[in-house]
């Protein structure tokens, strides 16, 4: 299959290099001249414990693309979904499709510029990062999920599952992907917690201290998905019903279970405290503007989510340090 994966950083190139080394015709496209320069003369090299290799492929920077496809991933940061679709629209033919393997509710922005029956999701939640150009790391494997936006199975669906079963072979489709994202937004949400500091993601969710911060700020979230009609999936040891359900000993055993989860992940720290810490760059954060605005649809004002979402920005401008008494301030104030 020839494929265009637009973004080949964390997901997308660690995706790639397998359809890759299954011998899928792909062209990576992104930003970083200095990511595309390194792919196009050495490669693309995918290392960590799950497996380590090497494939050769071909990168574009955006300005230089000029083929048509029929089916394009779409890889890139949240904050970048709108610039990048429009980018890739003219290059995607009438019939063919963009399917979102990112983080957030991305297809609601993707839909609005090549249309809904052209706009395909994917729910991933497994853990790479982007070291140096043409390395990706590759720490752990999670949950993969494929699903059309109106809960359809598609011969499309069934061909983009066959595909991803090369990459992992647990990938299912779904006909509930919203559900699987506003579950990942609140865990997301958690992520965006333990960011505040510089502890790993397993130590941070197991530090009892701040449980009950963790927990309002996942809530606060899935109320809004409950007032929108929405029922939040599990996956991977998160289980949204033990938070709406205002459960302690269920949140508590959740918890717990995404702490394992995380501790068997090489990938210790969250893409988000990557990029504040190490990379000092934005992070998407300005994924939860769709998360606020929804919740301002359902009467929900969401104190807690718009305190966090300023302490991060906060950090990215370097007014704020990254530091466990973050956590004690939020507990502070809405505990």
């Amino acid at each position: 299959m020839k494929l265009l994966i637009w973004g080949a950083g964390a997901i997308g190139g660690t995706l790639g290099a397998y359809l890759i080394r299954d011998d899928h015709d792909i062209l990576f496209v992104d930003i970083e001249e200095d990511h595309v320069n390194a792919i196009n003369e050495k490669g693309l090299q995918i290392v960590g414990p799950i497996e380590e290799f090497h494939v050769e492929a071909h990168a574009v920077t955006p300005q230089n693309l000029n083929d048509i496809y029929d089916v394009i991933l779409l890889c890139t940061k949240a904050q970048h979904t709108e610039q990048a679709t429009k980018a890739l629209r003219p290059h995607l033919s009438d019939d063919g499709f963009v399917m979102s393997v990112q983080n957030g509710l991305n297809e609601l922005i993707i839909q609005e510029i090549v249309g809904k029956e052209r706009t395909v999701g994917a729910f991933v939640n497994f853990g790479a990062d982007y070291h140096e150009p043409g390395k990706i790391f590759f720490g752990g494997r999670g949950a993969v999920v494929l699903g059309e936006l109106d809960g359809t199975t598609t011969e499309r669906l069934k061909q983009m599952e066959s595909l991803f079963i090369k990459f992992d072979e647990n990938t299912k489709i779904t006909d509930d992907l919203w559900g699987y994202l506003w579950g990942k937004e609140a865990y997301g949400a958690m992520l965006f917690i333990t960011a505040l500091t510089n502890e790993s993601i397993a130590n941070a969710l197991a530090d009892l201290t701040y449980r009950d911060v963790y927990t309002l700020v996942a809530q606060e979230i899935l109320q809004v998905a409950q007032q929108s009609g929405i029922v939040p999936r599990s996956f991977n040891g998160f289980e949204p019903s033990a938070f709406l359900a205002n459960d302690a000993d269920q949140m508590n055993t959740s918890i717990d279970a995404l702490v394992k989860f995380n501790q068997k992940s090489a990938k210790t720290h969250s893409g988000i405290w990557r990029d504040l810490a190490v990379r000092k760059r934005k992070t998407e954060v300005a994924m939860f503007d769709t998360i606020l605005e929804e919740g301002k649809k359902v009467g929900l004002d969401m104190p807690i989510t718009r305190y966090w979402i300023n302490m991060i920005h906060e950090i990215e401008d370097a007014k704020r340090d990254m530091t466990v008494e973050n956590l004690a301030e939020l507990k502070a104030k809405f505990v």
